[in-house]
């Protein structure tokens, strides 16, 4: 009988141990999903403020076309500093 007893207080111990380990790896995923969708959002938006500015007030006219905005959109202000590089010296985008 002892054994029993002590066989399901073993399990009930490893489900809670499996349930903690669980929760835990749950949490360190959706930080880093959060973080990683946190991060491409404030690129996104500091990468058009960048590119709107420059467009308004330092007479750079770049187009808004499908591969700005795919690089404005992911890289933010490295990919607007890029773009501007490349306009620079002369690539069509």
């Amino acid at each position: 009988m002892a054994i029993t007893i002590f066989g399901t207080a073993l399990s009930g111990i490893w489900l809670i141990v499996a349930a903690a380990v669980a929760i835990f790896v749950v949490w360190k995923v959706g930080k880093l999903f959060f973080k990683i969708i946190f991060g491409i959002i404030a690129n996104t938006v500091l990468g058009f403020i960048t590119l709107f500015l420059a467009n308004s007030f330092f007479g750079i006219s770049i187009p808004f076309s499908l591969p700005v905005i795919i690089s404005t959109a992911l890289f933010g202000i490295g990919g607007v500093g890029t773009i501007i590089i490349l306009q620079y010296f002369g690539v069509v985008i």
